[in-house]
């Protein structure tokens, strides 16, 4: 076998090694990815994108009347099966201390652990190695970690 595939072969493995695949793979479907847009937001410059729910007695909108823009309602749910999952796969679980992580353990096919953000780095880092050792997947892994000079 020539020694590049070899070489290939190998980087592989190490990275196969660290990496933990989701339990199973969900195509996830979302009924609507566009925001809903405010009423009257493209007329008036102080009244911004973000949406509120029109309360006008008058209101076409609020009456849902032909041609009017849509409005949020429970139609657009995602499937409890793909909601809160990431593309990945996997469902986040935010993880302060090495007991977070230690009940990841029977879950790390299903959960994927994210290190808060109020953690240091040197913490990070035990968090990081003892997760290794588990099998458990870390989103945001190489966050506030500086490669070490020899």
């Amino acid at each position: 076998m020539p020694g590049w595939i070899r070489l290939c072969e190998d980087s592989l493995d190490s990275n196969e090694s660290a990496m933990v695949s989701p339990a199973r793979k969900v195509n996830i479907v979302k009924k609507r990815t566009k925001p809903f847009v405010r009423v009257q937001s493209d007329n008036f410059k102080r009244v911004s994108a973000s949406w509120r729910r029109p309360r006008g007695i008058d209101s076409r909108t609020r009456r849902r009347f032909k041609g009017t823009r849509p409005q949020p309602k429970i139609g657009f749910g995602s499937s409890k099966k793909t909601r809160f999952l990431l593309p990945d796969g996997f469902r986040k679980y935010t993880i302060h201390n090495l007991g977070d992580l230690e009940s990841l353990v029977m879950l790390n096919r299903t959960y994927a652990a994210e290190i808060a953000r109020n953690i240091g780095a040197k913490k990070r880092i035990e968090l990081i190695e003892r997760a290794k050792q588990l099998s458990v997947k870390v989103i945001n892994a190489d966050a506030r970690i500086r490669a070490v000079e020899n």
